[in-house]
């Protein structure tokens, strides 16, 4: 049986612990675990634990956590991928699967040509869905540290703030990703569902990124991450 393993959003140690009502519920109800399953939990610390559940209630959850070891090794290049917003289910898309590549922080980008626009109370409730997204992708793949995920920028002013040792702007004319020295970060910006403009593009090039391309195809806005995070990993990082 696959051992179930657990986001507890609070700090851990060896010991007892009262989980969350969230996941309390989770594991309780939904999952309907007895006292005396085992479990293995992670707070986003790099750290993980291995534990017996002490008391399973309707309410309460409890677990005792007998064995601490260093989670799966973080890739040595760091990335943050620079998502443009786009609808629903492709937004959710690339930041899942940007996660289970590795990116160290995303941030949703509202440039030009966004179909989305996202007010403050509607911001408020896709952030919490989008870390619950990159949550549940960290208890699948195995990674011990969650990816921060930004709140939603104007372009412009991600361009400013954003700092790498590499940055790399998907266009359609320009030199493939191995030309480039292996970087120990990496900002990486792709467009929305319909792209970025040509001035967006030069707007990049001005704050140092380099145009960067995939291969002969035009992929959509959820695909590009994924085939850009998988051949960033491949030439510099841990594939």
């Amino acid at each position: 049986m696959r051992l179930s393993r657990f986001f507890i959003d609070a700090p851990l140690s060896l010991g007892q612990h009262a989980l969350p009502e969230a996941q309390a519920h989770y594991i309780g109800r939904v999952l309907r675990h007895a006292v005396g399953d085992a479990v293995q939990l992670f707070d986003g610390s790099g750290q993980e634990f291995l534990g017996e559940l002490i008391e399973v209630g309707k309410k309460a959850v409890r677990v005792e956590l007998r064995e601490s070891f260093a989670g799966l090794t973080e890739s040595p290049l760091r990335i943050h991928l620079g998502q443009g917003l786009s609808r629903g289910e492709r937004m959710d898309w690339a930041i899942q699967k940007a996660t289970e590549l590795g990116a160290t922080d995303i941030t949703p980008i509202v440039s030009e040509r966004c179909e989305v626009r996202l007010k403050d109370e509607r911001t408020d409730k896709r952030m919490a869905h989008w870390r619950q997204i990159a949550i549940s992708a960290c208890e699948q793949c195995g990674r011990s540290v969650t990816p921060r995920i930004h709140p939603p920028i104007g372009l412009a002013d991600w361009l400013l703030q954003v700092e790498a040792e590499l940055k790399l702007v998907l266009h359609p004319v320009a030199e493939p990703l191995q030309s480039h020295a292996k970087p120990g970060s990496l900002a990486f910006l792709i467009g929305p569902e319909g792209g970025l403009s040509e001035a967006e593009v030069q707007q990049a090039k001005a704050q140092n990124f380099h145009a960067a391309r995939l291969g002969p195809r035009v992929l959509r806005t959820e695909t590009a991450p994924v085939v850009a995070l998988s051949l960033a990993q491949q030439l510099w990082g841990d594939f």
